[in-house]
């Protein structure tokens, strides 16, 4: 007789663990220290009198008005006037620079041009590359010629698939560009050809608030298409448990389009905790491009629409912003910048509190309204599906009529007892969030429509829909920071600020527990590093689903097997 677990072994070095985001994917092998990232783009050839579509790096920005642009003037001093009012750690009162000092020194600041640059911030294209087909993919794509004839996808937006009205905007579409990124990541980066990957196994991270419909798509692409012999869905939530080494937290995700928060317990992200928010770093990469001008930016020609200059934007918020609020006055800058065709330009600048006002819009989301009307929303409710004839809708709606029956024949008369039916209680509206809570065609709840969250509320939010209070005890002990959309020195004291002034009297602590660089990682890779370490587990060979299952089950498989409620 066969032993099921020596049969379901699989070795590290035979799972591949995939994260896909909205900037980057990062895909690596369970055995592997850390994963290849990418840029997660794909750039096809344009057919000849076809449409133009150039997804861009960084979110789209509206169009400024009047009130838009008093509006965030009006935030941004109150967020001034907040970092002002601030002491820092000795007990002394910070001081600022003022900004028409520091705009003055930035006008008369002009570049030089440099062999090495004493800035290892070196962004840009030495050459454009010359493609030979008719697809680029990944980091390359910035090394493409803007004049030729390429239509550039980012197959995810906001943390979910980029559908849209435009070329390549279905979801066949998308799942062919995700098929052409992640099949070329896994045969050249990862020296794993299709006719190879049979004996090897996939494991996905997705959102904590997700598409049922879409999962089932990337299922079949993971099967069939790419030609596992095996994968499993995680959330990428319980995976950052895992890879943090908590049982219990709230964790609070900021990715580059992105916020979510939810409360895992156990390796259960629980529904109605789940929040996500329209915004992440590439907001606040805006924002601080925003407050550049402000000061006199000395790199006049910067163009947030052109990748390499977004990039450098990007780069420059990493190294520049922080929450560190004993760092007062004004402070001289460097950066360079590469272009094609000629040398390295050195730039100097001064900056001020811009670098602590950036990153504090997390706390300040109305400064985000300069990419456009954004939404919070919770998990999508189930509609059923045909191929699964007995789901949940099914149990509860027979759950529901038997109960009846039974009222009728035994002469109960009780109406409020029909509330305590079977499964009732999926039917319940999620409660209402500041504002009240709409619900959009799809089927997703909007919290507070056109009115954002910030990351202190999300978290509050999140937490009081705990079932019970022990577990709301737990989350507000523990809360864990992950993806790379809030990398600054000094924001986890700042969120631990925020938050005690605000939990409840009742579950107080001593402290907000914040985790941000768990075990020493990368904040980035934490759940990454969390679906490798489960997918190694002895009771994961319970997890796998096989291409011949998929087949002949379909989706009732995911109700049975996967490690969330489906």
């Amino acid at each position: 007789m066969e032993e099921p677990a020596a049969v379901q072994t699989i070795p590290p070095q035979n799972i591949v663990v995939i994260h896909p985001g909205s900037l980057n994917v990062r895909i690596g092998r369970a055995s592997d220290l850390n994963p290849v990232s990418e840029l997660h783009v794909i750039a096809r050839r344009r057919i000849s009198g076809g449409q133009t579509h150039h997804d861009e790096i960084l979110p789209s920005l509206i169009a400024k008005n009047r009130e838009l642009t008093d509006q965030l003037e009006e935030v941004r001093l109150q967020v001034s006037h907040a970092v002002q009012s601030c002491l820092q750690s000795d007990g002394r009162r910070r001081y600022a620079t003022p900004p028409q000092q520091i705009a003055a020194f930035n006008r008369r600041s002009e570049p030089s041009d440099v062999e090495i640059p004493s800035s290892n911030n070196v962004i840009g294209v030495s050459k454009w590359i010359k493609p030979e087909g008719d697809v680029v993919v990944g980091d390359d794509v910035l090394k493409l010629d803007p004049s030729l004839d390429f239509n550039i996808h980012f197959p995810y937006r906001r943390g979910d698939f980029n559908i849209h009205g435009g070329p390549g905007g279905s979801v066949s579409a998308v799942l062919a560009d995700l098929e052409a990124i992640w099949g070329y990541l896994l045969t050249y980066k990862l020296g794993l050809p299709k006719p190879q990957r049979k004996p090897c196994r996939a494991v996905l991270v997705i959102p904590d608030v997700y598409n049922r419909q879409y999962l089932k798509d990337l299922m079949t692409l993971l099967l069939n298409d790419l030609g596992f012999g095996g994968c499993f869905l995680l959330q990428d939530h319980v995976a950052a448990t895992f890879g943090a080494g908590l049982g219990v937290a709230c964790v609070v995700d900021v990715g580059d389009q992105k916020t979510s928060v939810s409360c895992v317990e156990d390796g259960i992200s629980h529904r109605n905790t789940r929040i996500r928010m329209e915004y992440g770093g590439g907001d606040i990469t805006h924002i601080f491009h925003w407050l550049l001008g402000k000061c006199a930016f000395p790199y006049k020609s910067c163009d947030p629409k052109i990748s390499t200059d977004a990039m450098l934007l990007h780069q420059l918020k990493q190294d520049f912003c922080h929450v560190n609020l004993d760092v007062c006055g004004s402070h001289e800058k460097s950066f360079a910048i590469q272009r094609v065709n000629s040398g390295i330009q050195q730039y100097t600048l001064m900056l001020g509190d811009e670098c602590i006002v950036a990153p504090l819009s997390l706390f300040y989301p109305e400064l985000f309204s300069m990419t456009g009307m954004k939404t919070s929303v919770s998990q999508k409710r189930y509609a059923g599906d045909p191929e699964d004839p007995f789901d949940d809708h099914f149990i509860r709606e027979t759950g529901r009529k038997g109960a009846k029956e039974n009222l009728e024949t035994t002469g109960g008369t009780d109406i409020a007892t029909a509330g305590e039916l079977p499964g009732g209680e999926d039917d319940i509206v999620v409660d209402a969030l500041e504002g009240g809570v709409g619900t959009t065609g799809a089927g997703e709840f909007e919290i507070s429509p056109g009115k954002l969250l910030g990351l202190d509320q999300a978290v509050l939010q999140s937490i009081e829909r705990c079932p019970t209070d022990d577990m709301k005890r737990k989350m507000y002990n523990c809360v864990l920071v992950v993806g790379g959309g809030m990398k600054f020195n000094g924001i986890a004291t700042y969120l631990q600020n925020r938050l005690h002034l605000q939990v409840p009297f009742a579950y107080r602590s001593d402290q907000t527990d914040i985790v941000m660089t768990p075990k020493d990682t990368d904040p980035q890779l934490t759940a990454w590093k969390g679906a490798s370490i489960l997918s190694c587990l002895e009771s994961a060979h319970e997890l796998w689903i096989s291409p011949e299952e998929w087949k002949r089950t379909g989706v009732k498989i995911l109700r049975e097997r996967a490690p969330f409620m489906w």
